[in-house]
């Protein structure tokens, strides 16, 4: 995901972004599966008197609450949400102007096949979309006791990538953090409350409003999975150190939803989508240290963060001292790279095509294949400036 200085928080506007070892994961990925048919075969209209008390749930929140819901949140965040796009376009927001139909992208719209135009409405409505990503943003300050997937399915893998990435890199990485994003937490009222009121400003009444909405639709649709519905954490991102008052610094950070490593798990790629998804995020912290993103924005600037993080990512996975991944392996995370990609040329949130991702994490490969010294770490610094030569050529594919 890329740096960007827009608000990224709105009900009208979907703020919600994607990725170890098959055997591992098959389980809990077959569960949702099956949860996902035996729903698609319930009715999705709610009986009159459920659909009333969810009206009437709605009609008694107050008008400005509404208008700050609806508007922008009160967080502005530095990384705008790699998977934004996807998520705009699966519940058919946002059209594409290149093939980005990708199999991550075909599974994410399977996934949405038994959603309506009023459980999209409520979802919107309600911000169920951003209150996730902000939970784990404002709220998740320790990496201590994080579980990774719904059933713990990747945190072994993810937090010994982490612990390998901070010995990789070269930059001062003891204090990020990284944290967990459940959609669970949309079954927690207490967790709605402290997200309303933080993310959005809303006082404790109109919050209280919304958390009975939002508990509401959850329990009324099965369709949502009890929150569990990878829509609702279809994320990755990193976010550099800032202070929140009244609650203090949030600390540097990588937060990894369940969403999105269920999706590239499900496609065949859960032996290394968690680690390339989080070594690409790793990336950012190290762009963050070394200065690198400066004072441009556009789909241009943002294109080149992604692409380098990108890079960053797959000259760690494969090297002999990173995570030192054989090419069969690395042709999977090369594909995993692929699926990320998006057509979204004028927008700035734009962080590549497919081709362009899967060329950059390809030379990645390559500067650590190709070495001389294989037991040689080049630094970010020098790593980058080879990437900011080999930039033009692979914007070229």
């Amino acid at each position: 995901m890329k740096k960007t200085n827009l608000l990224v928080a709105s009900a009208a506007i979907v703020f919600a972004c994607f990725l170890g070892c098959k055997k591992e994961s098959t389980n809990a990925i077959l569960n949702q599966e099956e949860l996902g048919k035996s729903v698609k075969n319930q009715s999705i209209t709610l009986s009159p008197d459920v659909q009333q008390k969810i009206e009437a749930l709605y009609a008694k929140i107050p008008a400005a609450a509404k208008a700050k819901v609806r508007g922008t949140a009160k967080l502005q965040l530095n990384m705008h949400p790699e998977y934004r796009g996807k998520v705009r376009k699966a519940l058919k927001l946002e059209e594409t102007s290149c093939d980005d139909n990708t199999a991550s992208s075909q599974w994410l719209d399977q996934q949405l096949s038994d959603w309506n135009s009023t459980i999209i409405d409520y979802v919107l409505t309600a911000a169920m979309l951003d209150l996730p990503t902000y939970d784990a943003l404002l709220f998740e300050n320790s990496s201590a006791n994080q579980t990774f997937g719904a059933n713990g399915q990747y945190s072994q893998k993810l937090s010994k990538a982490f612990k390998d990435l901070k010995r990789f890199w070269n930059i001062d990485s003891e204090n990020i953090v990284l944290a967990a994003m459940h959609g669970t937490m949309l079954t927690d009222r207490a967790r709605i409350l402290r997200t309303y009121k933080a993310a959005f400003g809303l006082d404790d009444a109109s919050a209280n409003y919304y958390a009975d909405l939002v508990l509401a639709v959850v329990d009324a649709y099965p369709q949502l999975r009890g929150g569990n519905h990878p829509m609702f954490t279809f994320n990755a991102f990193a976010q550099s150190s800032f202070n929140f008052p009244p609650y203090g610094v949030i600390p540097d950070k990588i937060i990894m939803g369940d969403g999105i490593m269920d999706a590239f798990a499900a496609i065949g790629y859960a032996d290394v989508a968690p680690q390339a998804i989080l070594a690409h995020e790793f990336g950012h912290h190290i762009q963050f240290d070394l200065n690198l993103f400066g004072d441009q924005s556009g789909p241009e600037a943002t294109r080149r963060t992604e692409l380098m993080a990108d890079a960053y990512s797959a000259y760690y996975l494969s090297h002999a001292r990173g995570a030192s991944m054989q090419w069969k392996r690395v042709q999977l995370f090369l594909n995993v790279f692929f699926n990320i990609g998006d057509c979204s040329f004028t927008s700035d949130g734009h962080h590549g095509t497919p081709t362009q991702r899967m060329a950059a994490a390809k030379w990645g490969y390559e500067v650590a294949d190709k070495a001389q010294k294989q037991g040689h770490i080049l630094t970010a610094q020098e790593f980058t400036r080879q990437f900011e030569a080999q930039l033009p050529r692979l914007i070229a594919q």
